[in-house]
């Protein structure tokens, strides 16, 4: 097995600092600080060099992290063929995604194997993409499920592995006494002069948002910004605009809302992925999980707008 020492550097690599890799491995910081001085020790290298207040790898540890990815990988895929061979899973299996991912595809997922898979420990870790790709380098989490687009600044990264899960339409949401809210379809077009709720510019949503009306040539205006599903579900009941709505993501019984498919050019979509450290996806337990997320997620999508008729 890998070296835990080589993991905690590696982390110290990701995130820079000795607190934040102690909170991301779950040792504490002088547990961390030992493992380095331990493993620069044992190796008769110099990888950590103070750095004002702090430290940073030196030459010598950023060789040697950047090196190990290989190491790393081929470990991943030995571990995965060997369980496979022996139909055997691991003892402890870690989740995680953002928000509607955690709630409505990683926690039935966790439901499922605790009654098919008893014996293993299944934790499920709420985080936003970059803290999904830190806990997978430490260890912390075996599968992560992100937005496509969330993850572009690992999209070249040879660490992870990543396989899409769905394309998750956008829907729009109207209030109840809008002059289409008795609609099946509407096209982006014919909103384009309604006030509308979105994200702050920046934020993942406000892009696919840009993109979408990008897409028929047209500029919507914005009235208010919500970065919560649930407050923009209320300002709409409130009558203040309309909004983007994921498929995934449910209307909860709001009063005064009614959601609407999009049709026609621009149709505005958000890819969501699943991610793993490169060599892993071969595990028996990886790829149970995708199964069922890709099962689970069909199934929401399909009876998503039956549900709230």
């Amino acid at each position: 097995m890998i070296d835990v020492r080589l993991i905690t550097l590696r982390v110290f690599g990701q995130c820079g600092t000795i607190g934040a890799t102690a909170e991301l491995t779950g040792y504490s910081p002088s547990a961390v600080s030992a493992q380095l001085r331990e493993l620069q020790r044992v190796l008769g290298m110099q990888l950590l060099t103070k750095d004002g207040r702090g430290l940073r790898l030196t030459t010598t540890g950023r060789i040697l992290v950047a090196g190990s990815d290989a190491l790393i990988a081929e470990w991943e895929r030995l571990r995965a063929a060997a369980m496979e061979a022996g139909d055997q899973v691991q003892s402890h299996f870690g989740l995680g995604g953002f928000s509607t991912a955690a709630a409505h595809l990683l926690a039935p997922l966790a439901a499922t194997l605790r009654s098919t898979r008893p014996l293993v420990d299944v934790q499920v870790l709420e985080a936003d993409p970059a803290r999904c790709f830190d806990l997978l380098v430490a260890e912390r989490i075996d599968l992560a499920v992100i937005i496509a687009m969330q993850s572009e600044a690992q999209e070249e990264d040879q660490r992870f592995e990543k396989t899409v899960l769905l394309d998750d339409p956008l829907d729009v949401i109207v209030p109840a006494d809008h002059p289409l809210a008795s609609r099946e379809v509407v096209t982006l077009e014919e909103l384009a002069s309604e006030p509308w709720i979105t994200e702050a510019v920046g934020s993942t949503y406000h892009s696919l948002f840009t993109a979408a009306f990008t897409a028929v040539g047209v500029t919507p205006r914005i009235a208010h910004e919500a970065s919560e599903w649930e407050t923009m579900i209320a300002f709409v009941g409130a009558g203040l605009g309309v909004g983007l709505l994921p498929r995934l993501a449910p209307l909860r019984g709001a009063e005064n809302v009614v959601r609407l498919r999009i049709t026609g050019k621009g149709r505005p979509s958000r890819r969501i992925i699943a991610v793993a450290r490169r060599g892993s996806l071969g595990s028996p337990l990886i790829q149970e999980s995708l199964g069922i997320l890709q099962a689970g997620a069909h199934q929401i999508l399909t009876a998503r707008l039956d549900e709230e008729d």
